[in-house]
């Protein structure tokens, strides 16, 4: 009679390789087996799911994403708007002080104009004639 040459090499194929044993690939490899989930191949039944759950995660990670971009760029707005606030209050003031009637003397001095010592006259219309 001839010998099972099946149990043979089936026990040679479980027969441990060089080098495994101290990776993660061959602990999960180890649970896989151990399992005994895929002897027979990938059940095709649970595809769907994880192709629905996968779509899910892809979706979590894209709004987390998306919600960290936004928040970046909402900071770096209020910066932007702070900076121009300060100029804003930085330009008024100057004007405020370039604007008084004695920083103006100074200014138009080289021009050749001086302020006038004389108070304006209040002009009567009932007054003239035509």
């Amino acid at each position: 009679m001839t010998t099972n040459s099946y149990k043979v090499e089936e026990e040679e194929e479980k027969a441990p390789r060089e080098g495994s044993g101290k990776g993660l690939f061959s602990a999960v490899e180890g649970v896989m087996s151990s399992t005994g989930l895929f002897k027979e191949g990938l059940p095709v039944k649970y595809v769907p799911y994880v192709f629905f759950v996968s779509v899910f995660i892809i979706a979590y990670i894209w709004n987390a994403h998306t919600s960290d971009k936004l928040v970046r760029h909402i900071e770096k707005l209020k910066t932007e708007v702070n900076d121009l606030r300060a100029d804003y209050t930085t330009l008024k003031a100057e004007l405020m002080f370039k604007s008084k009637q004695s920083e103006v003397a100074k200014e138009v001095q080289s021009l050749g104009l001086e302020e006038s010592m004389v108070p304006p006259q209040k002009l009567n219309t009932e007054e003239l004639e035509y």
